[in-house]
Formats: structure tokens, sequence, C-alpha cells
């Protein structure tokens, strides 16, 4: 048993019960209003619960679900009561009174794939689903959740067991030695696989940039816009601008979305030696995030010669995914030299707005991969490290089994390759996932989900 709403003080809270007991439960204590002798499945009920004495707990709707057309795949019962931690305690109470137990986190959903209604993908896209921070996250969760990633690695999965299938008949009968045709078929059958997987792993800067959001940095000179630019980005005045180099003296974070990607953005200190200890530490600190960016804005002032400052700020990140962003765009502009020419550029006025649109749509197209063409959320994009690093295993134990078939090759080392390949891509759906690896996946839920 658990709430399955969050905690604090609602209109109305609700609670699951999942289980052998569950039905039990609620007719031990639940007085429903309709005088009913017995629940109807997947009917809501009003009536009133009541305790051991039976003292009114609580006025309340209640619904039995019987399994396994149930979350769960169990006897489910949810009870909607009045919201408030004290009256959703006392009904939590209530039933672990009379045998029940308190859920732990991500209980009912591991129940869930415990039980075969959902697999491991698409029980860690509920937890995507709850935490996306944009529309597009969302849509790419919830299509997780449908199954479409599962669908993919199923199809991968038959296709190696097929040919798994195909090359064990081969060992069992070695005196058919075979010839080049039907090797070549094996190499044919890989290379599919191979490519499909190859596929996937393209999108997954896109997907992880969706689900986990990027990190944005800007990075300048003194005086060259960049708080400008924050402000402009985010339609109001949240750093302090001045003429004075060195206003900003520390990093200043704030959150958008731009084209469905939520995006944590970084003002930063102005890039430049100094002997000011305060400004001193702000570019420290500047320097410090930029290994952590996903990408850095480097802003120069495109209304006056670049100086010493500017090709500071580039060599500290010139090994990082850098957009050039030539601000001032409304001013007499100055051309620019060899080294800052040849980076991916938008021109824009922090102060007029001009270019601010070409800015969002060049961020976002440096996160969008050729395998993401179509709108977000319609195409299936990897999104989770765990399934990138499955898949990548997989891909390379393909690899490794199609690079050593040959006249007079071990199928035997072909077969362990193409184990290790259907292995890795069962640690994405479940099939073959350590009890440790269950107990860190489900960890990340919330009590009640």
């Amino acid at each position: 048993v658990s709430p399955v709403t969050p905690a604090g003080e609602g209109g109305v809270a609700v609670l699951r019960l999942s289980g052998a007991l569950a039905k039990a439960l609620l007719v031990k204590n639940f007085r429903s209003s309709a005088k009913t002798a017995e629940f109807e499945s997947h009917r809501l009920y009003h009536g009133q619960l009541v305790d051991a004495r039976g003292t009114q707990v609580d006025e309340v709707m209640a619904v039995f679900m019987r399994a396994p057309r149930t979350y769960t795949r169990e006897d489910v019962v949810e009870i909607s009561c009045h919201g408030g931690s004290l009256m959703v305690r006392k009904i939590v109470d209530l039933f672990v009174e009379g045998g029940a137990r308190i859920a732990k986190p991500g209980e009912f959903t591991l129940r869930a794939f415990l039980n075969g209604r959902i697999d491991l993908s698409q029980a860690e896209a509920v937890v995507d689903l709850i935490s996306a921070r944009s529309e597009a996250a969302g849509k790419v969760a919830l299509r997780q959740l449908g199954g479409a990633l599962s669908k993919k690695i199923f199809l991968y999965r038959d296709n190696l067991s097929d040919l798994l299938a195909l090359v064990e008949a081969s060992i069992d009968f070695p005196e058919e030695e075979l010839d080049l045709p039907v090797l070549d078929g094996f190499r044919g059958s890989v290379r599919g696989v191979v490519a499909r997987i190859d596929s996937l792993l393209e999108g997954f800067d896109s997907g992880r940039a969706l689900r986990e959001g990027l990190s944005v940095l800007i990075l300048g000179r003194p005086n060259a816009g960049k708080s400008s630019l924050l402000n402009a980005l985010l339609g109001e005045s949240r750093a302090i601008v001045t003429p004075i180099a060195g206003t900003t003296r520390d990093t200043i974070e704030e959150s958008l979305v731009l084209g469905g990607f939520p995006i944590r953005l970084i003002d930063t200190a102005g890039i430049r030696e100094t002997n000011d200890i305060i400004e001193a530490e702000g570019v420290r600190r500047a320097q410090d995030k930029i290994s952590e960016a996903d990408l850095v804005l480097l802003v120069v002032d495109g209304s006056r010669p670049l100086d010493g400052d500017d090709y500071l700020a580039l060599k500290l990140c010139r090994d990082h995914r850098v957009l050039l962003v030539i601000n001032k765009n409304d001013l007499l502009p100055t051309p620019l030299e060899r080294e800052f020419f040849s980076l991916p550029q938008v021109r824009v006025s922090a102060h007029s707005g001009q270019g601010l649109e070409a800015l969002r749509a060049a961020v976002v197209k440096l996160f969008l991969s050729a395998s993401s063409d179509a709108e977000v959320g319609e195409s299936t994009l990897l999104s989770d490290r765990r399934h990138r690093e499955a898949l990548w295993r997989c891909r390379e134990a393909l690899v490794r089994g199609e690079e050593g078939l040959g006249p007079g090759c071990a199928l035997e080392v072909f077969a362990l390759e193409l184990r290790e390949g259907l292995e890795a891509l069962g640690g994405i759906t479940g099939e073959t996932t350590p009890d440790e690896i269950l107990g860190k996946i489900f960890s990340r839920f919330c009590v009640g989900k």
C-alpha cells in the first residue's frame, strides 16, 4: 500500500493497494453507500472507510480492479480520499494494521515488470515521463512506454536468434562443409542488424539532450554582450547589464526550453587577465564550467576588432562544441579573423533582438541528428545511457563475429559472439538484467510508483 499522489495538502489524494489481500482489506474497511454485496471490477463506489471499531475514518471513492487487467497484473484497489498528510497517513495505517505493508520505491512498476505487463525499458520510461521537462521529452518517453524501443530490440533479437539457430545447426553437422555463399549469408544478416543498431545509436545525442537537458555556456571577454544575450533569450532582465567591464563576477544559471530541448543557460564572468581577486575567481569558475557544458556560445563584439581577451576565450573552449555568436550586429560590423571565421556562427543583436530566432534554431540544429529529422516524438530516439551501452556491447560482439567469418573459421566462436550480442539486448528489455541492476533502476522511482 502507498499513496500514489504527491505528499502535501490537496483536494484529493489517491492510495493504491496491490496483491492478493487487496480486495479483502477493502471489504473489511469499506462501507458502500450503494449497499452492494459484491464489488464489480473496475467500477467506482462511493462510501465510508471505517476502522476496526466501526468508526468513520473518511468519506471516499473506491475501485477494485481484478487481475490481470491492472497496472501490476495483481488485484488492485485504489481509494480517492480527501487530500492532506494526516488523512493519508491514517488510511495507510489502517491498511497496514490489516496486514498490508508500505510499498518500496517503484514497487508497483517493478511488479508490473516482474508479472510481464511491461518490459524493463518501458518501466524506465515511466520515470522519464514523470520527470520530462519539455513536451518533446514527454513524447519520446511516451513512445518508449508504448513499446516503440522494445519492438526494435525484439526485432533485432529475433533476427539474431534465427541466425544463431542456423549457425548451431551447422556446428551440429560438421561433415557438411560450409561454402562461401552460406558464410556471406551469415555476414549479411549480421551487417543488417549492425546497420539498424547504428541508426539507433546515431540518435542518442538528440535523445539524451531531450531527456537530461542541455548545458549551454555563454563565454566571452567583458562587455561582449553575454549578459544582454542571456536576458534576451530569457525575455527578462535576469543579469545586470552596465557599460562597466567585469559587472558579472559569478555564474548565473537559468532554465528555458528551445525547440523542445530543456536548456540550462549559464552566463559567466568575462574572460580576461585581471588582478581583481573577485573577478579572477569568476573567470576561474567560468573555465571550470566549460568542460561540463554541452555547448559553448562564444560571444564576440562584432562592432570592434578582436583582441587578446577574445583569443583567450577561444583558446579555452576550442576543444569543445562551440557556436560563435557575433553580437551587436545592429552596429557597423568588423571583419572576423581567420581563427574565428571557421567556427559555425550566428549574427545577433541582443539589444534589438535581431537574429535571436536564428540563434535558437542553430542551437537546436546542433543536437538534432540526421536520424531524427522527423518530428521529435514520432521517431524512436535512444535516450538512456544504459541502453546505449548495451547496444554498443551488442554491436561490438556482432562486428567481432562477422570479422572472424571465413573459410575454415570456427563457427563456435561466431556463435559465442552472437550469444553475447543477444545477452546485451536482453539487458535492455530485462530478460538478462542482473538483480543488482534492477535494484538501481527502480531505486530512481518515487514511493507510490
